[in-house]
């Protein structure tokens, strides 16, 4: 039950704004005072400073290059790119017509039960939802805005020639606010850090200690300069990389899983094959 003397959130920022900021850099230190007096809790500045920080940047900050899509050509038949579609367990695709520059439509995983069901009609074509196009340049706050009037989830980036520069969904967006958001293929927090596949390859939590890895691996990697996988694959790259993005290391296949424009989150690792 909460304290009724204890002014509410509302009431406490009220107070901090009547000090009337003058730009956002004062903004920002205002807000960060607040939580350093205890009136704001660590994740409502994070959020708080997430928001602002939207407004600020483009499309082309946080899309998924167009080299690192994962797209389906119209003229495979369904047995051929399911496999893709499980392996990468996304719930939308873009549609090509033999190139990346001509976006045909979007799939929707979900809609392929239909050829589960085994309706002998099926036909991509006719399942593919309009796709929706936007520039580079566009701000993060004006897309987020679009996506929720049009109940759009992904859009296609294209950049001053007309061509694919790549794409960006509403959950790239909202983790720029909120950070990562979990969904049902992340890791539970409790399980181990190391979960071996059916497939046979290695899902890993970038957090994993590189003398964790180690032992699970027989590799001899250095933790010189970093502690984690993820600080391992970003000394590799010398930056932080990319959703989608492959990389090898001493034989080891890495795979990013999971990233947002922070952090990464979650690794594919296969072992080279015998």
């Amino acid at each position: 039950m909460s304290d009724p003397s204890r002014p509410s959130l509302l009431a406490r920022l009220s107070t901090l704004v009547m000090r009337e900021p003058e730009d956002r850099e004062q903004l920002v230190a205002l807000l960060r005072s607040a939580y350093a007096r205890n009136l704001l809790d660590a994740d409502a500045l994070s959020i708080i400073e997430g928001a602002l920080g939207v407004s600020e940047l483009q499309v082309r900050d946080i899309m998924i290059p167009r080299a690192q899509m994962d797209v389906i050509d119209i003229g495979e038949t369904p047995d051929q790119f399911i496999p893709s579609v499980i392996a990468t367990a996304h719930s939308r695709f873009p549609v090509v017509d033999g190139n990346r520059d001509d976006v045909v439509g979007v799939l929707l995983a979900k809609d392929l039960l239909r050829h589960y069901a085994g309706e002998e009609e099926f036909n991509v074509r006719e399942m593919l939802r309009p796709a929706v196009f936007v520039p580079e340049s566009k701000r993060l706050n004006v897309l987020l805005r679009e996506f929720r009037a049009s109940r759009n989830h992904m859009a296609i980036v294209v950049d001053e020639y007309g061509g694919v520069a790549g794409l960006v969904t509403i959950e790239d967006v909202l983790e720029q606010i909120v950070g990562e958001i979990e969904d049902e293929y992340d890791f539970d927090e409790a399980s181990d850090n190391i979960l071996l596949e059916s497939s046979g390859r290695y899902r890993i939590k970038a957090h994993t200690q590189i003398a964790d890895f180690n032992a699970a691996f027989d590799t001899r990697f250095s933790d010189e300069g970093h502690d984690t996988v993820a600080g391992l694959v970003i000394t590799q790259l010398g930056r932080l990389p990319k959703r989608g993005e492959t990389l090898v290391i001493e034989g080891l296949k890495f795979h990013v899983l999971r990233a947002d424009s922070r952090r990464v989150y979650t690794l594919i690792v296969e072992k080279p094959k015998a």
